[in-house]
């Protein structure tokens, strides 16, 4: 019996991904006013961006694809965040940054379908998440209070994603299932994604 002494870095990607939304999106919500974004920026660059890069790597090396492209895209949109809105952001229309959210939403949407076939946990990450794009993306285009409303959704999604990020790193040290994912869809259990653990 050959035993996987790979580690799994979805809880990683995952943690980096929630803090990250968590922060941005209280001030989304309008908890916090728009002096914090400099928190926001470096956790971006740091956690957000850098830590779910690595998650990525690791997910191509252990062969996932789902994990190797949603890392990395995630990880690069939060560096490009920090990007836009630290240096390059400066006379940048709403609108077409309407229409960034929007193409985020839509890549987003279709890793939704994706995860329908990995587990609970991580569908409603997902979904969740592609609601706050288009919410945002909404907003940005001068619809009402979509922009707040949306934050309140990225809150949501943090919450999400955090959940997913703790029951595979509480389930693999305690060896049992102690937070419920919620069963896989897929037959091919070969390549089945570390964040896809049974429950």
């Amino acid at each position: 019996m050959i035993l996987n002494l790979k580690a799994n870095p979805a809880p990683l990607g995952l943690a980096g991904f929630a803090l990250t939304t968590w922060m941005l999106s209280m001030i989304n919500a309008g908890w916090y006013p728009g002096t914090g974004l400099g928190l926001v920026l470096a956790l971006a660059f740091a956690y957000g961006g850098l830590a779910q890069l690595a998650a990525g790597v690791m997910e191509y090396a252990n062969g996932n694809t789902f994990g190797t492209v949603a890392f990395f895209s995630y990880g690069a949109f939060w560096l490009s965040f920090a990007l836009f809105a630290g240096v390059f952001g400066k006379g940048v229309p709403g609108p077409f940054v309407a229409w960034y959210l929007l193409m985020w939403g839509i890549f987003t949407f279709y890793m939704w379908i994706g995860a329908m076939k990995i587990n609970t946990a991580l569908n409603l990450v997902f979904l969740a998440l592609w609601l706050t794009f288009v919410l945002l993306a909404a907003g940005a285009f001068g619809v009402g209070s979509l922009t707040q409303i949306g934050g309140y959704v990225g809150l949501i999604t943090a919450i999400l994603a955090f959940y997913a990020s703790a029951a595979q790193v509480i389930n693999e040290v305690h060896g049992k299932v102690v937070l419920p994912l919620g069963m896989p869809k897929r037959q091919d259990l070969t390549k089945t994604p570390p964040s896809a653990m049974p429950s």
